[in-house]
């Protein structure tokens, strides 16, 4: 839905089960559908569509597209956003750091990518740019001890995604319609803070950008640089860098200088909390922690030391060994925890990191693309589930007050 008259905000659809086109399908009618009618009766509702591998090949048959796209007209939805980051299976199996395989190394990888723009390309209104977020290359613990195999990663992504950005800008030059894959940094990906994001667009995309022009005798009226950065973008996923203790401001303001585009900000919230210096408390601590400690995603902890300094563990099951370290001061866990609680009993979410983001969307245009992205509902601790259509309601309407504040 619209709202300021410049922010168009959904939520992903990844929260629900399903891999195949009638389970995503289904899922939309029975929550995406009443939603829309709660919250933005009377104007289009625009939908985050998550689609696997599989359900996207199976929307291509048996005229299910333009089958689709009448049920879309008459519900007055819209699709402007989709998320490419999971290929497979999502929900109810152990993910954890299979959900980057296929990585961009692949040509699966690159098949679905360009299948998924082409799903876009035929749902996206007029008017209106359309993104996909994907994932931030591969999985760093894959490559780390071989520099050899660190730099193959990035050279075959970069082939892949420059391949992905020429075939954009063909739809963008026979159409005028903008599309864009978004880039999202999580902990331990490839690409996981403010720093890599630009060393990857100044020390590998761009070079190897011109190098396949020139191997394929592309000329174009406009830089090759540009043309990159206006198709290969990056989601910023609010819970991801607040686990690296980044700073939004400062983020967004080296990228700016760098002419990197965010396509998309994902509106989550991350576990965090101050550790007590006494081990009865940090004992409590631990205690409440272990509800979270589950065995479907992965929940990345960082820890900040006195000194400020960064200690990283691959999950929760690894930190917690380390809670009674008394030069630990502070965690953050990826897990996805929903945006409108403060606190759960001993432990805070990065509420105000939100905040943060959402305060610099209101002073400038950094995307217009907002979806909110709490995936974890099944996997929640159970005092915490509530219904799911409440739920993502309250998610959505908790930033519509916040960004009309």
């Amino acid at each position: 839905m619209k709202i300021n008259n410049t922010h168009f905000l959904t939520y992903c659809t990844n929260i629900h089960p399903g891999e195949h086109w009638h389970e995503v399908f289904d899922s939309l009618k029975q929550y995406t559908l009443p939603i829309k009618q709660r919250l933005s009766p009377n104007e289009p509702f625009g939908i985050g569509l998550r689609l696997s591998d599989i359900a996207s090949k199976e929307l291509f048959t048996a005229g299910r597209l333009t089958e689709f796209k009448d049920w879309l007209a008459c519900t007055d939805m819209y699709v402007f956003s989709l998320n490419g980051f999971p290929y497979g299976g999502f929900h109810r199996q152990a993910i954890k750091e299979l959900v980057h395989r296929p990585d961009w190394t692949t040509k699966a990888r690159l098949d679905y990518t360009l299948r998924l723009f082409n799903i876009l390309e035929e749902l996206l209104p007029e008017g209106m740019d359309g993104g996909i977020s994907t994932s931030p290359l591969s999985y760093k613990f894959w490559h780390s001890n071989s520099p050899q195999q660190m730099t193959h990663v990035y050279q075959q992504s970069c082939r892949q995604l420059v391949e992905v950005a020429f075939y954009l800008d063909e739809i963008y030059q026979r159409s005028g319609k903008l599309l864009h894959l978004d880039i999202e940094p999580e902990p331990d990906g490839m690409l996981e803070n403010r720093a890599e994001v630009l060393a990857f667009y100044e020390n590998h995309l761009i070079p190897i950008g011109n190098q396949y022009a020139q191997a394929h005798f592309i000329k174009k009226n406009e830089a090759i640089e540009d043309i990159l950065k206006r198709h290969i973008q990056i989601c910023y996923d609010v819970c991801h860098f607040a686990v690296e203790y980044e700073e939004p401001a400062e983020v967004i303001r080296q990228w700016e200088a760098a002419n990197i585009r965010i396509g998309k900000i994902q509106i989550s919230a991350a576990i965090g909390v101050e550790l007590p210096r006494g081990a009865a408390e940090r004992k409590a601590i631990k205690k409440a922690f272990l509800p979270f400690n589950e065995s479907t995603y992965l929940h990345q902890v960082v820890a900040q030391k006195q000194n400020g300094d960064l200690v990283k563990y691959r999950d929760l099951s690894d930190a917690l060994a380390d809670i009674n370290k008394p030069e630990l001061k502070r965690w953050r866990t990826h897990f996805h925890v929903p945006i409108f609680m403060k606190n759960f009993g001993l432990l805070d979410s990065t509420q105000d990191e939100i905040l943060k983001v959402l305060d610099l969307l209101k002073q400038k245009q950094i995307t217009n693309h907002l979806e909110v992205e709490t995936y974890t509902w099944e996997v929640l601790p159970e005092g915490l589930r509530q219904d799911l259509t409440e739920s993502i309601s309250r998610e959505l309407e908790w930033v519509v007050e916040r960004l009309g504040e």
